[in-house]
């Protein structure tokens, strides 16, 4: 029970910051079930070893000006004898259409150890940076000339980034809740050049949670569950499996669906929920090496304009625990 106390109390002091935004959605990976730390800063160091990831993704191919994203992170714990203190680094760049940023964030975790035998954690974590946005008005064209709800001129500005997040984890199962661009909702940092045009993101919190099943010693089940909330538009919710096979072939897929809940502004625009399904596939080349790779196909009316998205993973290991230990670590 204390442990369901403590996290909806950090539920509740991360609700308290969201709030009304009105900018563009946050980028999305599908295989963030790789490294959570692109959507909570307190899973720094959850690993117990330093971990290196590269993740590029192509969206929507064959549709001009669709996002194309990249973003590397390092993280780890700094304390090895405690394994208390977790330190995240996370370069993100993002480009769709004539917007363009770039974030660098540096995340902080502390984690409490809730049982003698260290198989239960809860994690406290925050994330400071910023933000660089930029608008090329230049490439935007409008039927008619003389748009004064178009930008017309380039645009660039900084804005600080800070999250805030909480992670529970056992070996067999775990919880996680995070706000992330805390500062996004501010309208000194969010308005570009044009009063009606926006080119930072907006506030938004996220849901993961998932669980463990050993089926055989040789294969093991990874269900998980990420809800996404902007406060404006459609809630996300990403519905993943994963089937471990050995700990070195990690094969499975996801539906990206939206539900509402609760009544909002874009109800009146009748928008479809459906969203995507995904195929992903892990592989560890080496005991330390992994490579992953995932391919979207979208359900929705825009299925017929684009050929699917791509997103590719590399990631590395390294520090002073024996891979042994950190096996369980699946999540």
């Amino acid at each position: 029970m204390k442990i369901v106390k403590r996290i909806v109390a950090s539920v509740f002091f991360l609700c308290m910051f969201a709030g009304y935004s009105a900018a563009q959605q946050n980028i999305q990976f599908s295989q963030y079930v790789f490294n959570s730390l692109s959507v909570n800063p307190a899973y720094a160091g959850y690993k117990e070893e330093w971990f290196a990831q590269l993740a590029l993704r192509a969206q929507w191919i064959g549709v001009e000006g669709a996002p194309q994203t990249g973003t590397v992170s390092l993280d780890g714990i700094v304390d090895p004898r405690d394994r208390k203190m977790g330190l995240g680094f996370q370069i993100t760049s993002d480009k769709i259409g004539p917007q363009s940023s770039t974030s660098v964030t540096a995340n902080y975790a502390y984690r409490l150890q809730l049982d003698q035998d260290d198989t239960r954690r809860l994690s406290f974590g925050i994330g400071i940076g910023a933000a660089q946005y930029n608008l090329k008005g230049d490439m935007i064209k409008t039927g008619e000339g003389g748009d004064r709800a178009v930008a017309g001129q380039n645009d660039s500005r900084i804005v600080p980034d800070v999250r805030f997040g909480v992670f529970y984890n056992s070996n067999f199962w775990y919880m996680g809740l995070s706000l992330m661009d805390a500062f996004s909702g501010s309208d000194v940092n969010v308005r570009s050049v044009s009063a009606a045009f926006n080119i930072v993101r907006s506030r938004h919190a996220y849901l993961i949670m998932g669980g463990l099943a050993n089926l055989s010693p040789d294969v093991r089940v990874r269900p998980s569950l990420m809800i996404k909330e902007d406060f404006k538009g459609p809630t996300s919710a990403d519905f993943n499996v994963m089937a471990i096979f050995n700990d070195k072939l990690w094969l499975g897929g996801s539906y990206r669906t939206g539900f509402s809940l609760w009544k909002k502004q874009y109800n009146t625009l009748n928008l479809g929920k459906q969203n995507s399904i995904s195929g992903i596939v892990q592989v560890f080349l080496s005991e330390r090496f992994r490579i992953g790779y995932s391919y979207d196909h979208v359900t929705s009316k825009l299925s017929s304009n684009q050929n699917g998205s791509h997103e590719l993973t590399l990631g590395l290991t390294f520090g002073r625990v024996p891979r042994s230990f950190i096996c369980p670590r699946v999540f």
